[in-house]
């Protein structure tokens, strides 16, 4: 059956699930004709979601699917355009998932920030997505989909400037309030640091700044690109002079799924294309020591987790992991944040790209990942034609470009020099 024939443009998998009820709310408003279901392991609990959704997805029909039983999730790829998953650790429950889409053809988007699982997914099921038709888009949340969706902008205006190509380029996270961690994050961020403790050469290859890549030989050297950094925000633009930045949590995923795109679309951001990512502490007295502080402790976090995690009882890790928690919605309805991302080009031309939400990361990711699904469903004819395990800019770059404005994202590119 072609994707076209199926009987769902959407499958939200993991329904249940704190983010996954998040995208289901925003595509209940949203969706239209649409056709949308919802999948989980437990058909009472998907009841449940669906009665407090309200009359419009009153009708979403309901899938039993665990990620255990791997002939009930390939029947649920078969059934639909698209699944977007939010059942993690990925690591621990994304694979099935990854194989039934890639083994019917299936467009699937995901909320994954574990390297590994990225790399595990392109081993097995990238050439076998591609000989399908599948688009595996992974990481599409708030985390890593407005840094690749930045670079792409700065890309295109570049592009079409005649400016050249990018050069150092380095996102900026300048303003952000998040009302807390959700259980899901938490434990994705601590199944990452048990796999690389319990495996010398998958630490090996999360250290590698193109361990994404498609072709490890084909990458430029460009000399050391450290995950974390503590510097003056001058040295990245002159309009950040008097700033001081620190390192980000997210950077050791999201800066190899931005060189990947860079990479699956033939290096069309340059060979000379470096990116780094960072956080603003602001341009008080105490913004160097919070800066420095903030890059110690998040660097040091990742050393050691990397190292030493296997050696945490799991029973006690369970403590701290709650599945299918997160912020209230008091605290999320102030939640914000403004991604802004400078390049230089190889003709000295400087630009500043922009993204942000009104909305905290959990609800925001909602949005994007729904989107996202939106996208893969509805938007084919502006899809590009490359298929297999991909990026959100490499697989729907134009589309999100056009789609995203309208869901109450904030995107912009702006031509710093003239």
């Amino acid at each position: 059956m072609s994707a076209d024939e199926r009987e769902f443009d959407i499958v939200v998998y993991g329904g249940t699930g704190y983010s996954g009820r998040l995208t289901a709310e925003y595509l209940a408003r949203v969706a239209g004709g649409a056709r949308v279901a919802l999948a989980g392991r437990s058909r009472q609990r998907l009841l449940a979601v669906r009665e407090s959704l309200g009359a419009t997805a009153g009708h979403w029909p309901l899938i039993v699917a665990d990620a255990a039983d791997p002939a009930a999730v390939q029947a649920m790829a078969a059934r639909t355009r698209v699944v977007l998953t939010t059942v993690g650790p990925y690591t621990t429950h994304g694979l099935p998932v990854v194989a039934a889409c890639a083994k019917t053809g299936t467009d699937y988007a995901d909320l994954t920030g574990e390297v590994m699982f990225v790399r595990t997914s392109i081993d097995r099921y990238h050439k076998q997505a591609a000989d399908t038709g599948a688009r595996i888009v992974v990481s599409c949340g708030f985390a890593s989909l407005p840094p690749d969706l930045n670079v792409y902008q700065l890309y295109r205006r570049a592009l079409d400037d005649g400016a050249g190509e990018l050069c150092d380029t380095t996102l900026v996270f300048r303003s952000f309030f998040q009302g807390g961690g959700s259980g899901g994050t938490v434990a994705s961020e601590f199944e990452s640091m048990r796999t690389a403790s319990s495996d010398p050469e998958a630490r090996r290859l999360m250290a590698d700044p193109y361990t994404l890549t498609p072709d490890r030989g084909a990458e430029p050297e460009l000399g050391r690109q450290p995950d974390f950094g503590c510097r003056p925000g001058g040295r990245i633009a002159p309009e950040l002079a008097g700033f001081w930045v620190g390192g980000l949590l997210w950077a050791p995923h999201n800066t190899r799924i931005v060189r990947r795109s860079n990479a699956l679309q033939n290096w069309a951001y340059g060979r000379r294309f470096r990116y780094a990512e960072t956080m603003s502490l602001g341009r008080s007295f105490a913004a160097p020591v919070a800066a420095a502080a903030l890059t110690g402790t998040v660097a040091a976090a990742f050393g050691l987790g990397a190292r030493h995690f296997r050696r945490i009882p799991r029973r006690w890790v369970q403590r701290v992991v709650k599945p299918g928690s997160g912020p209230g919605e008091s605290l999320r309805q102030r939640g914000h944040y403004t991604a802004q991302t400078y390049t230089t080009t190889t003709t000295g031309a400087r630009y500043l790209a922009t993204f942000g939400q009104q909305l905290d990361a959990y609800s925001g990711t909602g949005v994007l990942l729904a989107e996202c699904g939106l996208a893969l469903a509805l938007d084919r004819d502006r899809l590009t034609d490359v298929r297999g395990v991909l990026t959100p800019a490499a697989a729907m770059g134009e589309a999100l470009l056009t789609r995203l404005p309208d869901a109450g994202v904030a995107m912009n590119t702006v031509r710093l020099t003239p």
